[in-house]
């Protein structure tokens, strides 16, 4: 076992992380050599979606604090504990609201300034460095440009340019890409026991995003409400049948959101409650109230990140919908993503033009683009919803 074995299709990736690691030790061990050319302070991880950037950004998390032979061995207990995320020495942040907050932030850099205690490093991870605003990003620029000796930053976004370009240049890039979809079947046959021709339908609906497939896999529910998400607005013939296809898809993504987040918050509010003293139904003090509406706030960021994470999947996977009718009109000969549905793919590629499957593509982005923009999701899923069908 490795702590490199499950990130796949991603050999270069691997080689410079696992080259850092190794030129790391050198510099705990005090062997000198070239370990500093190998080796930096602030890494920026980047990838699309599923690429299993958090995953590399924590693998090399564990070779850093790894003490067995091998760099990277999985076995000894700093790889263990960092990939369990029990270690002290490393600093987690991944947020589940919409942004990073500034006092996040700040905590980082505190415990950035701290020693390791029982590793070797301190390892400090952000997993959504893009989801900073530029006020945010300034505070953190500081401690990337001056970092302690044995601190190490290591930031996950989906692109370079999601970042601040004074962080971006003070960062060591390595770029992940889409895995193979081979490749993604075969981890969730190795890692999860899913079986092949499941793992491989489930690799091909994802799109190669490794966490997707594996859910997908696990659980038929999903993706029978992947197939509906993508059959209801395509087979709607009017404007009424596609807002109502639209608010169906709203309402689904809040349910999903609150069965994700529903069991968490209240574990979050009984705990606080016993920290504050209160017994269950018991009146609450006026003085504590604002702690308890800080942590309400926090679970309402949760669930509307949870929401439009839920709905920028959807319109990914009619996105991708679009993309093997648009292989079907032009005669590529590509592989169907959207295994299942491919006499709709068929009929809609053979009632509709290219030049309408490009302008229903532009449709679905726009709607993304006002989703990230914070536009309220049932106009932006409606407008959307309402091209498809023109």
């Amino acid at each position: 076992m490795s702590v490199w074995d499950d990130i796949v299709g991603q050999e270069t990736a691997v080689d410079a992380l696992r080259e850092a690691a190794i030129r790391a030790r050198d510099i705990v061990e005090g062997h000198g050599g070239d370990g500093a050319r190998g080796m930096t302070h602030s890494w920026l991880i980047t990838g699309p979606p599923g690429s299993g950037r958090s995953t590399a950004a924590r693998a090399f998390a564990a070779a850093l604090q790894c003490t067995g032979d091998e760099v990277g061995c999985g076995e000894c207990a700093g790889c263990r504990t960092t990939l369990s995320k029990s270690n002290a020495d490393v600093n987690d942040l991944e947020t589940q609201k919409i942004i990073i907050s500034i006092d996040e932030v700040r905590g980082l850099i505190h415990a950035a300034q701290t020693s390791p205690t029982q590793g070797r490093w301190r390892v400090i991870l952000v997993e959504d460095a893009d989801r900073m605003v530029e006020r945010t990003s300034n505070v953190l620029l500081k401690a990337i440009e001056e970092p302690p000796e044995r601190t190490v930053w290591l930031l996950c976004a989906p692109s370079p340019d999601d970042l601040i370009t004074t962080i971006r240049s003070r960062c060591r890039h390595v770029g992940l890409r889409i895995p193979p979809v081979g490749d993604v079947a075969e981890l969730l046959v190795r890692r999860w026991g899913i079986a092949p021709d499941v793992a491989a339908e489930s690799a091909r609906l994802a799109q190669s995003h490794i966490g997707r497939a594996r859910g997908l896999a696990e659980n038929p529910t999903l993706r029978e409400q992947r197939r509906t998400i993508i059959e209801h607005p395509i087979r709607s013939t009017s404007v009424g049948e596609a807002v109502l296809a639209a608010e169906n898809l709203v309402e689904t993504a809040k349910e999903q959101a609150k069965a994700d987040t529903e069991e968490r918050n209240a574990q979050e509010k009984a705990y606080l409650l016993r920290t504050l003293g209160i017994e269950e139904g018991e009146k609450i003090n006026p003085a504590l109230r604002s702690q308890i509406k800080q942590l309400e706030d926090e679970q309402k960021r949760r669930a509307t990140r949870a929401e439009r994470d839920f709905l920028d999947r959807a319109l990914l996977d009619l996105l991708a919908f679009y993309r093997d009718v648009m292989a079907v009109q032009l005669d590529t000969g590509a592989a169907i993503i959207n295994v299942g549905l491919e006499d709709l793919i068929q009929s809609t590629a053979q009632r509709t033009t290219t030049s309408d499957t490009m302008r229903k593509t532009r449709a679905i982005e726009t709607a993304r683009e006002r989703l990230r923009a914070n536009v309220a999701p049932v106009l932006a899923i409606e407008a959307m919803a309402v091209t498809l069908v023109k």
